[in-house]
C-alpha cells in the first residue's frame, strides 16, 4: 500500500470512530484534532486559483479602464468581495503550500519554489476526503517537486509538471501522461476537465474541485482568440514608475537602494527579462491572458447553475500572489509593496447563505483552508496558522486579526530580492529587510496608498515604528519563525545553478 493511501486509510478509520480526525506528526507531542461542528449542513465547495493576478487588475475595480471581466465582475457584485486579501509570501510555491495547509512558509517550510512540501503536511482537502467529500485538483501544483503524480487529498487528479506551458501542455490524469497538440490551450483545457467533471460525479456525496490555472503566470501568452485584443490600448503607468520626473509627492531619497538597484535587472523595468519584452508589449499581454482566466470562471458557474448545484455550492476565486507593473520601478512579485501582498479574492453561490457583499477585513491565504472546512462542518485542526472568514461571509461579526504578516526568503536564482519580513494594519506597514546594509521602511497606507512616502526617518513616528518591528518579531518567535531556514544540496535543495531558475 503507498504512502498516500495508507494516510487516508488512517484518517478514514478515524473518522469512523465518532467523526473525530487525528494526525500524528513527527512532533510526538504534538496531536491534531478535527471533530465535526453539530447540526452542521456540508457545503460543496469550488476554489479557482489563478497565477500572478494581482487585486486590482478586474473591470469593477477601474484600475485598467479598458479591462473586461464580466464575471469576476458578477462574482463581486453578486456575491462576495474580499476587499483586503493577502498572500503571506507573495512567491507561487510558498502561497500555494500556504492556501493547503494553513500555514506560514516558515512553518510548512516551503520557502521558495524548489523547496519539497514535508511529508508530514496535512493538506485540508484529506480531511475533506475522511469527511466524505469527493474531491478534484486541476492544473498547477508547483511545490517543489517537478512531476505530476498524483498528490494526498483527491480523488480524481489532472496536472502537470512544474510551470507547464500555455500551449500544447501534457497532462497527467490520473498517473497517466496525456501530450495535447493542435494548439490546445491550458486555461481551456483545465476548464473542460473540471467542467466535464462537475457533470459527472456522484450526485449523493458533497464535493470539492480545486482548479488551479497555470495563467497569468509570466511570461505571459493569451490564448490565440484574444491576442491583439487590447493592441490600441495604453496602459496606465504608476506615479512610483519614473523618478524622474522629480514627482514632489514620492520621497525617492528613502527608496532602499535594493529597489533602486532592481529598475535595471531582471525583474525592473529598465531591463525587464533582460530586455527581451517592451513594458507596454507586457502589459498588455498580461490583461489578454487574463481574459481566458475570466471566461473559465464563466464557464464553471454556467455549469453549476445549468445542473441546479449552485444553490448549494459556494465558488471562490483567488490570486495566488500580486504582480507589479512599473509601482518603485519593479515587475514581478516577491517584495511586501501591496501590488505584490494583495490578490483578489471573490465568493460567490450557496443561496441564502452569502449576506455580505464586501469584506473588508484583513484575510491571508492561511485563512483558505479553514474557512472551507467550516463550510464542510469540520472545525479547524489546531496546526493550521488562518482562521475561518465564513462567518463574515454570512454577515456575522466575529472578533478578527488587527495585523497581519508577511515574509518572503532570499532566492539565490534571484538575488536582486532580499529577505523580507513584513508588518501591516489598516493604516501601517513596516517592511523590514534582512543581509544587507540598506533602509527599512515605514508607510502610512490611509493617507499614501501608493506607498510614495517612506516614513521610516519621521521623528513622529518613531514609537510607532519600535512598536511594529516589537510586533513582528513576537509573531516569529511565537511561531517558530526565528530561524531563517536553509536548504541542504539534496531533497528540497536551493539550486544554485543558472541565474534564472524557476519562477
Amino acid at each position: 500500500m503507498n504512502k498516500i493511501n495508507l494516510k487516508l486509510l488512517i484518517l478514514l478509520s478515524l473518522s469512523a470512530l465518532g467523526c473525530t480526525l487525528a494526525e500524528q506528526t513527527d512532533d510526538a507531542t504534538t496531536r491534531l484534532v478535527l471533530e465535526k461542528k453539530a447540526d452542521a449542513k456540508p457545503m460543496n465547495v469550488v476554489f479557482i486559483l489563478s497565477d500572478d493576478h494581482r487585486y486590482d487588475f478586474m473591470g469593477f475595480t477601474g484600475k485598467v479602464p479598458f479591462l473586461k471581466t464580466p464575471n469576476m465582475d458578477k462574482m463581486a457584485l453578486e456575491g462576495s468581495h474580499i476587499q483586503n486579501a493577502f498572500v503571506t509570501t507573495s512567491l507561487c510555491s510558498p502561497s500555494r503550500a500556504s492556501i493547503l495547509t494553513g500555514q506560514f512558509s516558515h512553518r510548512h517550510q516551503v520557502i521558495d519554489n524548489q523547496s519539497l512540501v514535508s511529508d508530514t503536511s496535512t493538506f485540508f482537502p484529506e480531511y475533506l476526503q475522511a469527511a466524505g467529500y469527493e474531491t478534484a485538483f486541476f492544473g498547477k501544483w508547483h511545490m517543489g517537486e517537478h512531476h505530476a503524480d498524483p498528490r494526498p487529498g483527491f480523488d480524481h487528479w489532472v496536472s502537470f509538471r512544474g510551470q507547464g506551458q500555455y500551449y500544447n501542455p501534457t497532462l497527467n490524469i490520473n498517473g497517466k501522461e496525456i501530450a495535447y497538440h493542435d494548439s490546445t490551450y491550458v486555461t481551456d483545457l483545465l476548464t473542460e476537465e473540471a467542467t466535464d467533471w462537475l457533470g459527472q460525479r456522484d450526485p449523493d456525496k458533497p464535493f470539492f474541485a480545486y482548479l488551479s490555472h497555470k495563467g497569468v503566470h509570466a511570461e505571459f501568452y493569451p490564448a490565440k482568440r484574444h491576442q491583439g485584443e487590447y493592441e490600441t490600448n495604453e496602459p496606465s503607468y504608476p506615479l512610483t514608475m519614473f523618478p524622474e520626473n522629480k514627482n514632489p509627492d514620492y520621497n525617492y531619497e528613502d527608496v532602499p537602494n535594493w529597489v533602486k538597484n532592481q529598475r535595471y535587472s531582471w525583474h525592473g523595468v529598465d531591463y525587464m527579462y533582460h530586455n527581451t519584452i517592451k513594458f507596454d508589449e507586457f502589459y498588455q499581454r498580461y490583461t489578454e491572458t487574463l481574459l481566458s482566466i475570466d471566461e473559465s470562471i464563466g464557464k464553471v458557474l454556467a455549469r453549476l447553475e445549468e445542473s441546479g448545484q449552485l444553490d448549494n455550492t459556494l465558488v471562490f476565486y483567488m490570486g495566488d500572489n500580486g504582480f507589479s507593473f512599473g509601482e518603485h520601478g519593479l515587475i514581478d512579485k516577491r517584495h511586501a509593496y501591496e501590488e505584490s501582498i494583495r490578490v483578489p479574492l471573490l465568493v460567490y453561490g450557496g443561496k441564502d447563505v452569502i449576506k455580505s457583499a464586501k469584506v473588508k477585513q484583513m484575510i491571508q491565504n492561511i485563512d483558505i483552508g479553514p474557512t472551507i472546512l467550516d463550510m464542510a462542518g469540520l472545525k479547524k485542526p489546531k496546526n493550521m496558522d488562518g482562521e475561518s472568514f465564513y462567518p463574515m461571509l454570512k454577515g456575522e461579526t466575529p472578533e478578527w486579526r488587527e495585523r497581519i504578516y508577511y515574509e518572503y526568503f532570499w532566492e539565490r536564482p534571484f538575488p536582486q530580492t532580499p529577505t523580507v519580513h513584513a508588518v501591516r494594519t489598516d493604516k501601517y506597514k513596516f517592511i523590514r529587510y534582512y543581509g544587507i546594509w540598506d533602509i527599512n521602511e515605514l508607510y502610512d497606507l490611509e493617507n499614501d496608498p501608493m506607498e510614495m512616502n517612506n516614513l521610516i526617518r519621521s521623528p513622529e513616528h518613531q514609537d510607532l515604528i519600535k512598536q511594529l518591528r516589537a510586533d513582528l518579531f513576537t509573531w516569529l518567535d511565537k511561531t517558530g519563525g526565528l530561524a531563517i531556514p536553509l536548504k541542504t544540496d539534496g531533497k528540497g535543495a536551493r539550486h544554485d545553478y543558472g541565474y534564472r531558475g524557476t519562477y
